[in-house]
């Protein structure tokens, strides 16, 4: 398969944390933020000091919605992914992982569509 995007992020998204998962030709690195102002802040300059061009994350209740319109600011491209297909893929049962395979799938597929509409 082509190479899509070579910097990217996958987030899982909850309540009171965001797991981020970094895929860059550099290797990859994983991070947990909570989600209070100053560590969204943190999880951005995160993203922006690695060069991701895009990050995908689980459009989960309305957690995400804070993240993407920091993002958004930095005109970073944000891919919502319906939770609902990130659960039915078999194996994974941690939100490292959830991230991480966010991410991987970054580098290999486009994700079809934007899931989301902004409001």
């Amino acid at each position: 398969m082509d190479l899509v995007y070579s910097h990217v992020c996958g987030l899982d998204v909850h309540k009171k944390s965001v797991v981020a998962c970094i895929i860059t030709p550099e290797g990859k690195e994983i991070r947990t933020f909570s989600t209070m102002t100053d560590d969204l802040i943190a999880l951005k300059e995160f993203i922006k000091s690695k060069g991701c061009s895009v990050v995908a994350m689980e459009s989960t209740g309305s957690y995400w919605k804070p993240i993407y319109n920091l993002l958004e600011l930095e005109s970073i491209k944000i891919l919502l992914v319906n939770a609902k297909h990130i659960k039915n893929v078999p194996g994974r049962k941690t939100d490292v992982k959830d991230a991480e395979w966010i991410s991987k799938s970054l580098t290999t597929w486009p994700f079809a569509r934007q899931l989301c509409a902004r409001s």
